[in-house]
């Protein structure tokens, strides 16, 4: 028969092999040198500062410019050099050196979407209109690139550019800057030379690759078309999900930092340098699909550059938006977890792509596929009893030639959002002659888009089902019709399977917060996983800022958080992936699923400051000294340490409450100038809940009130966490945090059970 064609295509967050063995001359390697805040207004100074720093232990100006591989010098200062590992700790006791940390990689974790969150552009009050769609705006991209030739990225209707953006585009491999961008996509940089000072020259016939802003994989044009992308109408992936695609603000600005490469990741010293780049150039909203590869191994705010370095962007107002990660659904898996970001967790649309399985009994199942068909007519259906039990792991290690002209079914545990073992099975029972899969898994989110191959995921239940109905008959058949698309309330939404979770592993008392269809290099793709849902969220945000150019990063974080759903849009409970049939609680989806409505009218807002960040370094794992070095200007941290538990967030985290605590919160009025709230509290389960004053008055003078939380507990053994929420009312508004509670009888207590 002739060759089957397959595109298999990763619907989930590009998972790189980090899995290399890296030899170093001379036993080097990068080591990132962070400084803090810079010292100079000048760049070359800046740089010229980090020379006469290393020129005492390398000896001359040439090898310390053969060891220097960028100097980070407009938001922060600081430099990416190859250091031995006694040099390394040479320069660490130097006291203008805040930290020095081994160069690590992180990894990269529609059609529907924005009519999904009710942010349609069919109403001129719509908040869409009301911000024009998102113009005056400048989004920075830090991921793989971009595919610039992408019809959502033209720039028709587009004025002058901005004068303040200070940035620009650079050529290289297949990639004319004068050609490419336009007066929409009005920035494209690439940075490698920290991934090259660590692994040598990118072998771009083994890893294919361009050295150039321009996107391989596709990764970095889904996510900024997601962000921004302009209207480009009746389009869909094999016929299904059709529409209009666009960005959450279509006339917004964009600009591409290419930090990430296929095959390999990205690595601190280029993201910091993208970062840096993208602070100078003037970005007003940074985007981020990534995140560290093993989160419970660093401490986020002690040897986390990449996470200080956005705290130097949001100290310019820049808001930034990064993901979850993609290690759900396990418990203390999020990433991203410092205050001063927005993290995104994953939840789907209202939308399947229902996939009828007619057996030889005449009963129809339906599964889920991306098949854009024909229909596969009644063939024979198997289950490879011998020697494979069924697994599907087990079918490319195992040919089977008894397969041919037949579809398999196979059963898979694996809840790896990559999905290996789906990838394998397709791949043997192809190669072996087979006709299709029908995979039954736990219930996931991961489907594998094919054209004439059907890949159709089930429950455990109907596998079994499925399974029986083999077992009872000498000949059973089965036909399988191509995939449909279904939309609107008759699907629930979830959060999904491979969404990572709470609590916070790092600082527990920090609480952390879709199938797209968007641009790829060759059109549109579907993609999912919470590096998708990272520039949905990035578009509201865009939004927010067009409406409330003065707003700080932390009021909009507010706005978001406070007015999410808690249901679906239909008022359908959300249930969490990957679990149980349980209920989605804070841990799952933070402050819930993004009212974008809503959150331009939010009533009353949580703000910070960075002294308020300040104080959270103080609380954690910085001294007088550090916090001034990242300042540049003396800073005293209180004593006693005020507690985290003070941190002005929308929610309340208590991980280790005993007998009883009291923290403040302080609103900002925002809505009408003369406004009264009343508090409703909604307490977790064993747990007393007293709030002063009960009632918050807004008048001209009086813009911002504080009160104080006091919390009980009723428990006498430890517990998990329990949920609840706290809420102001004028009737018009509810201003809404959740509240998340664990006691501790036992203090620092691992329970097994």
């Amino acid at each position: 028969m002739g060759q089957i064609n397959i595109i298999i295509t990763m619907v989930l967050t590009i998972v790189l092999n980090l899995q290399i063995s890296f030899v170093f001359a001379h036993e080097t390697k990068v080591y990132v040198v962070y400084l803090g805040k810079k010292t100079h207004d000048h760049p070359e100074s800046v740089t010229e500062s980090h020379h006469q720093l290393l020129r005492p232990l390398l000896g001359s100006k040439k090898e310390v410019h053969d060891s220097i591989v960028y100097s980070y010098r407009h938001g922060f200062s600081g430099f990416a050099a190859k250091l031995t590992e006694s040099q390394a700790q040479q320069i660490s006791q130097l006291p203008e050196v805040v930290h020095v940390i081994p160069n690590t990689l992180y990894e990269l974790t529609t059609t529907r979407t924005w009519d999904y969150l009710g942010l349609s552009p069919g109403t001129s009050k719509s908040l869409l209109h009301k911000a024009n769609m998102g113009s005056q705006v400048i989004v920075g991209v830090i991921d793989t690139g971009v595919w610039p030739e992408s019809e959502m990225f033209n720039d028709k209707g587009y004025g002058p550019i901005p004068s303040r953006w200070k940035g620009g585009c650079v050529s290289g491999e297949l990639f004319n800057a004068s050609i490419h961008c336009n007066k929409k996509l009005i920035g494209a940089k690439y940075f490698v030379d920290g991934l090259v000072a660590e692994v040598g020259v990118l072998n771009t016939t083994e890893n294919p690759e361009y050295l150039s802003p321009r996107d391989f994989n596709g990764h970095g044009t889904h996510v900024a078309s997601t962000i921004g992308g302009s209207f480009l109408p009746n389009v869909s992936y094999l016929g299904l999900g059709r529409g209009t695609a666009r960005g959450g603000a279509p006339g917004v600005y964009l600009a591409t930092y290419k930090a990430c490469w296929s095959q390999i990741g990205c690595s601190d010293a280029d993201l910091l340098k993208a970062i840096d780049q993208a602070i100078h150039d003037g970005v007003d909203v940074l985007s981020l699909s990534l995140g560290p590869t093993e989160i419970p191994l660093n401490l986020e705010t002690d040897v986390n550059l990449f996470a200080m370095g956005l705290f130097h962007a949001v100290a310019k107002g820049i808001h930034v938006v990064a993901s979850a990660g993609n290690n759900g659904p396990a418990a203390q898996t999020i990433a991203n977890v410092s205050p001063w970001i927005l993290t995104v967790a994953a939840t789907t649309l209202d939308r399947s792509f229902p996939t009828a399985i007619t057996l030889g009994n005449n009963i129809t199942t339906l599964g889920q596929a991306i098949f854009a068909g024909p229909e596969l007519g009644s063939v024979d259906l198997t289950y490879p009893e011998r020697p494979l039990s069924g697994d599907c792991a087990e079918l490319r290690a195992n040919p089977n030639k008894t397969i041919q002209g037949k579809v398999v079914l196979c059963f898979t545990a694996d809840l790896n959002p990559t999905s290996m073992a789906v990838v394998n099975a397709i791949t043997a029972v192809s190669n072996a002659g087979g006709l299709g899969v029908i995979i039954a898994r736990n219930p996931t989110h991961s489907l594998i888009p094919t054209r004439i191959f059907p890949c159709v995921t089930v429950d455990f239940e109907l596998g079994t089902d499925i399974l029986f109905y083999i077992r009872s008959t000498r000949s059973p058949i089965v036909k399988i019709h191509a995939s449909r698309t279904l939309v609107s309330h008759h699907v629930a939404t979830k959060v999904a399977t491979f969404s990572s979770r709470g609590p916070n592993s790092i600082s527990p008392a920090i609480l952390k917060v879709y199938h797209i269809l968007a641009a790829n290099r060759t059109g549109v793709v579907m993609r999912s996983g919470t590096s998708m849902a990272t520039p949905v969220v990035s578009g509201v945000v865009v939004l927010l800022k067009s409406l409330y150019p003065h707003w700080s990063p932390a009021a909009i974080r507010s706005a978001i958080v406070t007015t999410a759903w808690k249901t679906d849009p239909s008022g359908e409970p959300i249930f969490a992936d990957g679990s149980s049939h349980k209920l989605a609680d804070p841990f799952d989806y933070g402050g819930g699923l993004v009212n974008p409505e809503k959150a331009a009218r939010p009533g009353l807002i949580y703000d910070m400051t960075i002294d308020d960040y300040v104080l959270y370094l103080c609380s954690t794992y910085y001294n007088n000294v550090s916090v001034s070095q990242i300042l540049e200007k003396k800073t005293v941290c209180p004593k006693p340490t005020r507690s985290v538990l003070d941190l002005n967030l929308p929610s309340i985290t208590i991980p280790n409450l005993k007998d009883e605590v009291t923290l403040t919160r302080t609103v900002t009025n925002v809505g009408p100038l003369n406004s009264i709230y009343k508090v409703m509290i909604d307490p977790p389960i064993g747990v007393s809940m007293t709030v002063t004053p009960y009632t918050l008055e807004f008048n001209s003078t009086t813009k911002n009130v504080s009160f104080k939380v006091r919390v009980s507990t009723t428990h006498k053994v430890n517990t998990g966490y329990y949920f609840g929420s706290l809420t102001w009312t004028d009737s018009v508004h509810n201003v809404v945090i959740p509240v998340s509670v664990r006691t501790q009888i036992l203090q620092r207590y691992y329970d097994e059970n």
